[in-house]
Protein backbone atom coordinates (compact mmCIF):
# COMPACT_ATOMS: atom_id res chain seq x y z
CA UNK A 1 0.00 0.00 0.00
CA UNK A 2 1.10 3.54 -0.72
CA UNK A 3 0.62 6.63 1.47
CA UNK A 4 1.03 10.31 0.69
CA UNK A 5 2.69 12.98 2.78
CA UNK A 6 -0.03 15.49 1.98
CA UNK A 7 -3.39 15.72 3.69
CA UNK A 8 -6.30 16.31 1.35
CA UNK A 9 -9.72 17.85 2.04
CA UNK A 10 -11.19 14.45 2.88
CA UNK A 11 -8.50 13.89 5.50
CA UNK A 12 -9.09 17.32 7.02
CA UNK A 13 -12.84 16.76 7.19
CA UNK A 14 -12.17 13.41 8.83
CA UNK A 15 -10.12 15.21 11.49
CA UNK A 16 -12.91 17.71 12.13
CA UNK A 17 -15.55 15.00 12.43
CA UNK A 18 -13.28 12.99 14.75
CA UNK A 19 -12.77 16.04 16.97
CA UNK A 20 -16.55 16.46 17.13
CA UNK A 21 -17.08 12.82 18.02
CA UNK A 22 -18.97 12.03 14.81
CA UNK A 23 -18.83 8.30 14.03
CA UNK A 24 -16.26 8.09 16.79
CA UNK A 25 -15.02 4.55 16.16
CA UNK A 26 -14.99 4.77 12.36
CA UNK A 27 -11.87 6.84 11.81
CA UNK A 28 -9.82 3.89 10.65
CA UNK A 29 -6.84 3.13 8.46
CA UNK A 30 -6.41 -0.35 7.03
CA UNK A 31 -3.65 -2.15 9.00
CA UNK A 32 -0.55 -3.19 7.11
CA UNK A 33 2.62 -1.83 5.54
CA UNK A 34 2.59 1.49 3.68
CA UNK A 35 5.36 3.05 1.63
CA UNK A 36 6.08 6.79 1.63
CA UNK A 37 8.01 8.44 -1.17
CA UNK A 38 10.51 6.08 -2.79
CA UNK A 39 11.72 3.85 0.04
CA UNK A 40 14.65 1.48 -0.31
CA UNK A 41 15.74 -1.53 1.78
CA UNK A 42 17.60 0.84 4.12
CA UNK A 43 14.68 3.21 4.67
CA UNK A 44 13.27 3.59 8.22
CA UNK A 45 10.16 1.75 9.38
CA UNK A 46 7.75 3.72 11.56
CA UNK A 47 5.03 2.01 13.59
CA UNK A 48 1.70 3.63 14.45
CA UNK A 49 -1.95 2.90 15.20
CA UNK A 50 -4.76 2.69 12.67
CA UNK A 51 -6.51 5.78 14.02
CA UNK A 52 -6.63 8.27 11.15
CA UNK A 53 -5.39 11.22 13.23
CA UNK A 54 -2.36 9.22 14.44
CA UNK A 55 -1.58 7.93 10.95
CA UNK A 56 -1.99 11.37 9.36
CA UNK A 57 0.10 13.09 12.03
CA UNK A 58 2.93 10.67 11.32
CA UNK A 59 2.90 10.79 7.53
CA UNK A 60 2.54 14.57 7.34
CA UNK A 61 5.38 15.07 9.84
CA UNK A 62 7.96 13.12 7.82
CA UNK A 63 7.33 14.87 4.52
CA UNK A 64 10.20 14.28 2.14
CA UNK A 65 11.54 11.27 4.04
CA UNK A 66 11.42 7.98 2.15
CA UNK A 67 10.26 5.24 4.45
CA UNK A 68 7.66 2.73 5.53
CA UNK A 69 4.76 2.96 7.96
CA UNK A 70 3.65 -0.23 9.69
CA UNK A 71 0.07 0.30 10.84
CA UNK A 72 -1.17 -1.83 13.72
CA UNK A 73 -4.80 -2.79 14.21
CA UNK A 74 -5.70 -0.83 17.34
CA UNK A 75 -9.44 -0.75 16.54
CA UNK A 76 -9.26 2.91 15.60
CA UNK A 77 -7.76 4.00 18.92
CA UNK A 78 -4.79 6.37 19.18
CA UNK A 79 -1.35 5.12 20.20
CA UNK A 80 -1.33 6.11 23.86
CA UNK A 81 -4.85 4.91 24.64
CA UNK A 82 -4.34 1.74 22.60
CA UNK A 83 -1.16 0.96 24.55
CA UNK A 84 -3.18 1.22 27.74
CA UNK A 85 -6.05 -0.86 26.36
CA UNK A 86 -3.73 -3.58 25.06
CA UNK A 87 -4.27 -3.19 21.30
CA UNK A 88 -1.01 -1.35 20.60
CA UNK A 89 0.77 -4.42 21.86
CA UNK A 90 3.71 -6.78 21.60
CA UNK A 91 1.53 -9.41 19.94
CA UNK A 92 0.17 -6.97 17.38
CA UNK A 93 3.62 -5.64 16.46
CA UNK A 94 4.93 -9.18 15.97
CA UNK A 95 1.89 -10.14 13.92
CA UNK A 96 2.16 -7.17 11.56
CA UNK A 97 5.91 -7.57 11.08
CA UNK A 98 5.44 -11.20 10.14
CA UNK A 99 2.39 -10.67 7.92
CA UNK A 100 4.13 -7.85 6.01
CA UNK A 101 7.23 -10.08 5.60
CA UNK A 102 9.18 -7.03 6.68
CA UNK A 103 12.45 -8.94 6.84
CA UNK A 104 12.19 -9.35 3.07
CA UNK A 105 11.38 -5.67 2.50
CA UNK A 106 14.17 -3.96 4.44
CA UNK A 107 17.76 -4.97 5.05
CA UNK A 108 18.02 -3.40 8.52
CA UNK A 109 16.33 -4.71 11.65
CA UNK A 110 14.97 -1.59 13.34
CA UNK A 111 11.44 -0.46 14.15
CA UNK A 112 10.74 3.11 15.28
CA UNK A 113 7.78 3.16 17.67
CA UNK A 114 6.19 6.24 19.24
CA UNK A 115 7.32 6.76 22.82
CA UNK A 116 3.72 6.78 24.08
CA UNK A 117 3.30 3.24 22.77
CA UNK A 118 5.98 1.89 25.11
CA UNK A 119 3.60 0.79 27.92
CA UNK A 120 2.01 -1.76 25.59
CA UNK A 121 5.09 -3.24 23.94
CA UNK A 122 7.81 -5.53 25.24
CA UNK A 123 10.79 -4.57 23.09
CA UNK A 124 12.88 -7.63 23.92
CA UNK A 125 10.01 -9.97 23.04
CA UNK A 126 9.50 -8.27 19.67
CA UNK A 127 13.22 -8.69 18.91
CA UNK A 128 13.16 -12.29 20.06
CA UNK A 129 10.18 -13.17 17.84
CA UNK A 130 10.99 -11.08 14.75
CA UNK A 131 14.66 -10.13 14.89
CA UNK A 132 13.71 -6.45 14.77
CA UNK A 133 15.04 -4.10 17.44
CA UNK A 134 12.54 -1.63 18.86
CA UNK A 135 13.63 1.99 19.14
CA UNK A 136 11.30 4.49 20.74
CA UNK A 137 11.06 7.75 18.87
CA UNK A 138 9.97 11.12 20.26
CA UNK A 139 6.66 11.85 21.96
CA UNK A 140 5.50 14.00 19.05
CA UNK A 141 5.62 12.98 15.40
CA UNK A 142 6.70 16.51 14.48
CA UNK A 143 10.11 15.82 16.07
CA UNK A 144 10.81 12.76 13.92
CA UNK A 145 12.95 14.51 11.26
CA UNK A 146 15.21 15.88 14.01
CA UNK A 147 15.21 12.49 15.74
CA UNK A 148 16.34 10.75 12.55
CA UNK A 149 19.09 13.29 12.03
CA UNK A 150 20.47 13.62 15.55
CA UNK A 151 18.84 11.00 17.75
CA UNK A 152 16.67 11.72 20.76
CA UNK A 153 17.26 14.62 23.13
CA UNK A 154 15.58 15.36 26.50
CA UNK A 155 13.09 17.81 24.98
CA UNK A 156 11.74 15.11 22.65
CA UNK A 157 11.09 12.84 25.61
CA UNK A 158 9.04 15.33 27.62
CA UNK A 159 5.33 14.65 27.74
CA UNK A 160 3.40 17.90 27.64
CA UNK A 161 -0.30 18.76 27.80
CA UNK A 162 -0.37 22.45 26.78
CA UNK A 163 -3.44 24.64 26.40
CA UNK A 164 -3.72 23.92 22.68
CA UNK A 165 -3.87 20.17 23.29
CA UNK A 166 -6.41 20.61 26.07
CA UNK A 167 -8.69 22.96 24.15
CA UNK A 168 -8.87 20.64 21.15
CA UNK A 169 -10.61 18.08 23.39
CA UNK A 170 -13.48 20.39 24.27
CA UNK A 171 -15.72 19.99 21.17
CA UNK A 172 -16.00 16.20 21.41
CA UNK A 173 -16.70 16.38 25.16
CA UNK A 174 -19.48 18.94 24.62
CA UNK A 175 -21.03 16.91 21.79
CA UNK A 176 -21.01 13.74 23.89
CA UNK A 177 -22.61 15.51 26.85
CA UNK A 178 -25.02 17.77 24.97
CA UNK A 179 -28.07 15.49 24.84
CA UNK A 180 -27.79 14.55 28.52
CA UNK A 181 -27.32 18.23 29.42
CA UNK A 182 -30.30 19.35 27.33
CA UNK A 183 -32.63 16.67 28.72
CA UNK A 184 -31.53 17.27 32.31
CA UNK A 185 -31.90 21.03 31.93
CA UNK A 186 -35.39 20.67 30.43
CA UNK A 187 -36.60 18.26 33.13
CA UNK A 188 -35.17 20.40 35.92
CA UNK A 189 -36.67 23.54 34.40
CA UNK A 190 -40.13 21.95 34.31
CA UNK A 191 -39.73 20.64 37.86
CA UNK A 192 -38.01 23.55 39.57
CA UNK A 193 -37.60 26.50 37.24
CA UNK A 194 -34.61 28.31 35.80
CA UNK A 195 -32.05 27.88 38.58
CA UNK A 196 -31.99 24.05 38.61
CA UNK A 197 -31.77 24.04 34.79
CA UNK A 198 -28.83 26.43 34.94
CA UNK A 199 -27.17 24.14 37.47
CA UNK A 200 -27.26 21.25 34.98
CA UNK A 201 -25.84 23.43 32.21
CA UNK A 202 -23.16 24.80 34.54
CA UNK A 203 -22.04 21.33 35.60
CA UNK A 204 -21.54 20.17 32.00
CA UNK A 205 -19.90 23.32 30.67
CA UNK A 206 -17.61 23.60 33.69
CA UNK A 207 -16.56 19.96 33.45
CA UNK A 208 -16.02 19.96 29.69
CA UNK A 209 -14.81 23.51 28.98
CA UNK A 210 -13.47 25.25 32.08
CA UNK A 211 -11.76 22.20 33.56
CA UNK A 212 -9.39 21.42 30.64
CA UNK A 213 -8.54 25.11 30.32
CA UNK A 214 -7.78 25.59 34.02
CA UNK A 215 -6.30 22.12 34.66
CA UNK A 216 -2.67 23.11 35.44
CA UNK A 217 -3.69 25.84 37.87
CA UNK A 218 -6.22 23.91 39.93
CA UNK A 219 -4.87 22.67 43.28
CA UNK A 220 -4.32 18.98 44.20
CA UNK A 221 -2.93 16.23 41.99
CA UNK A 222 -5.95 14.06 41.15
CA UNK A 223 -8.30 15.06 38.35
CA UNK A 224 -11.38 14.23 40.44
CA UNK A 225 -10.40 16.43 43.38
CA UNK A 226 -9.44 19.22 40.98
CA UNK A 227 -12.91 18.92 39.45
CA UNK A 228 -14.63 18.91 42.85
CA UNK A 229 -12.76 22.07 43.85
CA UNK A 230 -13.70 23.75 40.57
CA UNK A 231 -17.29 22.61 41.09
CA UNK A 232 -17.37 24.25 44.53
CA UNK A 233 -16.08 27.46 42.97
CA UNK A 234 -18.77 27.62 40.28
CA UNK A 235 -21.40 26.71 42.90
CA UNK A 236 -20.71 30.00 44.70
CA UNK A 237 -22.91 32.17 42.41
CA UNK A 238 -25.81 29.78 42.98
CA UNK A 239 -25.27 29.93 46.74
CA UNK A 240 -25.11 33.74 46.66
CA UNK A 241 -28.31 33.81 44.61
CA UNK A 242 -30.01 31.53 47.15
CA UNK A 243 -28.93 33.67 50.10
CA UNK A 244 -30.06 36.89 48.42
CA UNK A 245 -33.42 35.56 47.26
CA UNK A 246 -34.39 33.67 50.39
CA UNK A 247 -33.95 36.46 52.87
CA UNK A 248 -37.30 35.77 54.50
CA UNK A 249 -36.63 32.05 54.99
CA UNK A 250 -35.19 30.65 58.21
CA UNK A 251 -31.43 30.37 58.21
CA UNK A 252 -31.56 26.58 58.36
CA UNK A 253 -33.64 26.39 55.17
CA UNK A 254 -31.37 28.78 53.28
CA UNK A 255 -28.35 26.80 54.49
CA UNK A 256 -29.98 23.55 53.37
CA UNK A 257 -30.54 24.88 49.85
CA UNK A 258 -27.00 26.28 49.69
CA UNK A 259 -25.28 23.10 50.88
CA UNK A 260 -27.43 21.03 48.52
CA UNK A 261 -26.36 23.14 45.53
CA UNK A 262 -22.69 22.72 46.42
CA UNK A 263 -23.05 18.96 46.97
CA UNK A 264 -24.78 18.49 43.60
CA UNK A 265 -22.58 20.71 41.44
CA UNK A 266 -19.17 19.72 42.85
CA UNK A 267 -19.36 15.93 42.25
CA UNK A 268 -20.97 16.50 38.85
CA UNK A 269 -17.97 18.54 37.73
CA UNK A 270 -15.62 16.09 39.46
CA UNK A 271 -17.05 13.17 37.51
CA UNK A 272 -16.64 14.95 34.17
CA UNK A 273 -13.11 15.95 35.17
CA UNK A 274 -12.31 12.29 35.83
CA UNK A 275 -13.09 11.58 32.17
CA UNK A 276 -10.09 13.68 31.15
CA UNK A 277 -7.70 11.12 32.64
CA UNK A 278 -8.24 9.20 29.40
CA UNK A 279 -7.26 12.21 27.32
CA UNK A 280 -4.19 13.35 29.22
CA UNK A 281 -0.79 11.74 28.99
CA UNK A 282 -0.28 12.79 32.62
CA UNK A 283 -2.38 9.92 33.92
CA UNK A 284 -1.20 6.33 34.35
CA UNK A 285 -3.37 3.24 34.04
CA UNK A 286 -2.91 2.26 37.69
CA UNK A 287 -3.33 5.86 38.82
CA UNK A 288 -6.66 6.17 37.01
CA UNK A 289 -7.94 2.92 38.58
CA UNK A 290 -6.89 4.13 42.01
CA UNK A 291 -8.58 7.47 41.45
CA UNK A 292 -11.82 5.81 40.28
CA UNK A 293 -12.04 3.57 43.34
CA UNK A 294 -11.14 6.44 45.66
CA UNK A 295 -13.39 9.21 44.36
CA UNK A 296 -16.43 7.64 42.70
CA UNK A 297 -17.94 6.52 46.06
CA UNK A 298 -17.26 9.99 47.50
CA UNK A 299 -18.88 11.75 44.54
CA UNK A 300 -21.90 9.44 44.57
CA UNK A 301 -22.36 10.05 48.29
CA UNK A 302 -22.08 13.83 47.83
CA UNK A 303 -24.62 13.80 45.03
CA UNK A 304 -27.11 11.64 46.96
CA UNK A 305 -26.85 13.76 50.11
CA UNK A 306 -27.20 16.91 48.00
CA UNK A 307 -30.26 15.52 46.25
CA UNK A 308 -31.89 14.53 49.56
CA UNK A 309 -31.17 17.96 51.08
CA UNK A 310 -32.51 19.78 48.03
CA UNK A 311 -35.67 17.67 47.94
CA UNK A 312 -36.24 18.09 51.67
CA UNK A 313 -35.67 21.85 51.49
CA UNK A 314 -38.01 22.20 48.50
CA UNK A 315 -40.78 20.21 50.24
CA UNK A 316 -40.31 22.18 53.45
CA UNK A 317 -40.51 25.48 51.60
CA UNK A 318 -43.52 24.43 49.51
CA UNK A 319 -45.42 23.04 52.49
CA UNK A 320 -44.71 26.09 54.56
CA UNK A 321 -43.02 24.07 57.33
CA UNK A 322 -40.41 26.75 57.62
Amino acid sequence: MVADYRLNKKNKWDHISARLGYRRFNHLVKPGLYSLGKPSPVSPVFVTSNYTLSFDALRSSISGIDGYILVLDTKGVNVWCAAGKGTFSTTEVIKRVQEAELAQVVSHRRLILPQLGAPGVSAHEVQKQTGFKVDYGPVRAADLPRYLANGADPEMRKVRFPLKDRVVLIPVEIVQSFIIMAVAALVLFLMGGLVPALMAITIVLTGTVLFPILLPWLPTKDFSSKGIILGLMVALPFIVNTVLNRGTDPYWLTAMFSVAEALIIAPGVGYLALNFTGSSTFASRTGVKREIFRYIPIMVAMFIVGGVLLTTAAISSYAGWA
